[in-house]
């Protein structure tokens, strides 16, 4: 029994201490970002632009794989299954939080199954209307829908997307019962605005600011609760109206859980001082996408406050499989 007791202790001796030598000495080999989106999406924009600086300043190439599929699932689910050492990330997005609301069954829990690292960016929709609704701001919009009950038609880049549960957030909100339209993404549903086949669309504002700015389409106003760094002009729609609407495509750094809480953190700092860098925001803000930052703490209240939102979108707009 001595022997064994002796024994475990020389473990205890050579393991603990190379344990706290690999966090110290994080990241001592490259790190996989997982993005579960392609490339040129707003998610893998985001990680490249941080991964770039990241390799800078961690002194080890950050790189990353693109896996789409299932609006993320696939890549999630790969990177829950992985090793939890830090050297495979995952680029949260609104998307898994949706996904997750509308699909209970899941293999995996993304609440559960996933560190919060840091809050990196976002994007807003952008609420905009055809020009033929007369319509030229967010009440006006309200009491056009309230006339027109099912006779409205609001349209989107799919089912279960981020600019969809923003249409059933507004029904919610306003007492309206504009009708969804889903297209295949998101330049379809824009092609078909413009043509006056529907009348309104939650759209991602790199997609819709142009034609904003030709005339043919009608920008109402901006989705999240601080006005959009693309168009600071146009107000919000909680200061059109409806307060307490706030939606956005967001994208955060996050790791499986497991993970050691070293590295984690060390991988927040890094990462809120490279959303600082003045490279990085240049970059960020000219892909039309606004610097967020800040603690995990402060990424995981934030998601699970978005989880509670699109639930009761989901639950009051009867979505749920």
């Amino acid at each position: 029994m001595r022997a064994l007791r002796l024994c475990f202790g020389l473990v205890l001796i050579l393991v603990l201490p190379a344990a706290a030598f690999a966090q110290d000495n994080y990241p001592s080999r490259p790190v996989r970002i997982v993005v579960g989106f392609g490339p040129g999406s707003a998610a893998d924009l985001t990680a490249r632009i941080l991964a770039q600086r990241l390799s800078q300043t961690m002194g080890q190439q950050f790189f990353i794989e693109n896996k789409p599929g299932g609006g993320s699932t696939v890549a999630a689910e790969q990177v829950v299954r992985g090793p939890k050492d830090g050297y495979t990330l995952f680029m949260g997005t609104v998307a898994n939080v949706i996904n997750a609301v509308l699909q209970p069954d899941l293999a995996f829990d993304f609440a559960r199954d996933f560190a919060p690292i840091v809050y990196a960016t976002s994007s807003p929709n952008i609420l905009v209307v055809h020009p033929s609704t007369g319509v030229h701001d967010v009440r006006e919009l309200i009491a056009f829908a309230k006339a027109n009950p099912g006779k409205v038609f609001y349209g989107s880049s799919g089912v279960g997307t981020s600019p969809h549960l923003s249409g059933e957030l507004f029904n919610m909100l306003a007492g309206t019962k504009m009708v969804h339209v889903p297209y295949s993404g998101s330049a379809q549903a824009v092609t078909d605005l413009i043509a006056g086949r529907t009348q309104v669309m939650f759209s991602p504002a790199s997609t819709v600011l142009q034609y904003v700015a030709s005339g043919q389409l009608t920008a109402l106003a901006s989705s999240e609760r601080e006005r959009a760094s693309a168009a600071p002009d146009l107000p919000t729609v909680a200061e059109s109206g409806l307060p307490g609407f706030d939606t956005s495509v967001w994208f955060g750094l996050m790791a499986p859980a497991g993970t050691s809480h070293e590295i984690t953190e060390k991988l927040a700092r890094a990462i809120d001082e490279a959303l600082k860098n003045d490279d990085v925001v240049k970059s960020l803000h000219t892909a039309g996408l606004d610097i967020k930052g800040g603690t995990p703490e402060a990424f995981g209240a934030f998601v699970a406050s978005e989880t509670k939102k699109w639930n009761d979108v989901v639950v009051a707009a009867g979505l749920r499989k």
